[in-house]
């Protein structure tokens, strides 16, 4: 027995073919983006070492008299107000890292 087609389904085979021979799939395309994400970083400023404090206990009750006691008072709290100052700086400066 011999096949024989007809021409519409020789043309509709044909059509098909003919598509799928033109369809190209597209390549893809490599695209290089730069994303900016903040990361946390610890800040550790040098502080140094505390200086020692001239008013301790032992210092202020081997004082002489009312007028050595005050000094070393006073000598401390200078001490310290320098040394607030330098930690309230370091702060900042951390303060100043995280924000940017």
């Amino acid at each position: 027995m011999i096949c024989v087609f007809r021409p519409i389904a020789v043309a509709a085979i044909l059509s098909f073919l003919a598509a799928c021979a033109g369809v190209r799939t597209p390549q893809p395309v490599v695209q290089v983006r730069e994303v900016q994400t903040p990361v946390a970083v610890t800040c550790t400023p040098p502080l140094g070492a505390a200086p020692a404090y001239p008013d301790t206990d032992a210092a202020l009750k081997t004082a002489p008299d009312v007028f050595a006691r005050v000094r070393l008072l006073v000598s401390g709290r200078l001490l310290r107000l320098a040394r607030e100052r330098e930690l309230n700086a370091a702060l900042v400066a951390c303060g100043a890292q995280v924000g940017s």
